[in-house]
Parts: structure tokens; sequence; C-alpha cells
């Protein structure tokens, strides 16, 4: 299999609009996504850079956990610095947490999200997901 077929199994319907929601939604959405129900604001650090990334994300409680629906795939500059760092911050519903462990998981059928949202994932072809558990 050659690079190009296995970034566009992991690419989604949404990965075209990502440089526009980057550069016009992000910022409008970082005042309000840390308190609407189904999203929150991911505060991590870049890996090489070093400078601190405030990203409002779709995100949903699961147990012990919040799982992040990775809307652009699992191949984002954000997943990888979650992931080579080992940790991140949340602003959920106005409370900040700490999570740690991130897990990139694979979820075809999207068991991890609430019913509601899996047939709008199921058609943008999302199907991978970072889960992170809470930390104490």
């Amino acid at each position: 299999m050659n690079q190009r077929s296995t970034i566009n199994e992991r690419s989604t319907r949404m990965a075209r609009l990502r440089p526009f929601t980057t550069r016009l939604f992000n910022p409008i959405s970082r005042h309000v996504a840390g308190r609407l129900p189904g999203f929150g604001i991911l505060t991590y650090r870049g890996r090489t850079s070093g400078r601190t990334y405030h990203t409002p994300l779709n995100v949903f409680r699961r147990a012990d956990a919040y799982v992040f629906a990775l809307t652009y795939g699992p191949d984002v500059q954000w997943v990888k610095n979650v992931l080579a760092a080992g940790e991140a911050g949340l602003e959920v519903r106005g409370r900040d947490l700490r999570l740690g462990s991130p897990e990139l998981v694979e979820d075809p059928g999207r068991r991890l999200m609430p019913w509601p949202i899996r047939p709008f994932l199921g058609f943008m072809r999302v199907r991978w997901f970072l889960r992170m558990a809470i930390v104490p």
C-alpha cells in the first residue's frame, strides 16, 4: 500500500475544510466552545516549537475519559502534539481539567460517540478518535 492510499483511508470529508476552519471558525469559536455542550477547548504544547495552543474541538465524556472526534483525521498536528506530550488541558462546560494517557482509537461504528452524533460523523467518514483519561 502506498502513502497516498493510506492518507486517503484516514482522511475525512472535513479535511478539505481545515484551512477555512483553522483561520476563520477557530478564532471565533474559542470564545464560546469551552462552555457549549459537545465542545471544549484543548490546550497543549507544540512538540517542536514549545508554543501553547488552544484548539476548539468536539469532545464527549465517556466514563473517566473524554473522547475527541477527529473530524480531520488522525494525522493533524494537534493530535501528534498531544500524543507526543502525553497530556493536555481541557476547558469543558466552564471547567478546567487535566487529561493524560492519550490513545488513538479507530472506531468505524462510532460507538464512542453519542447516538445522535453518529450519523453525521458517518456521513463525514470520521472513524478515528482520541481518548484521554481524566487526571485527578
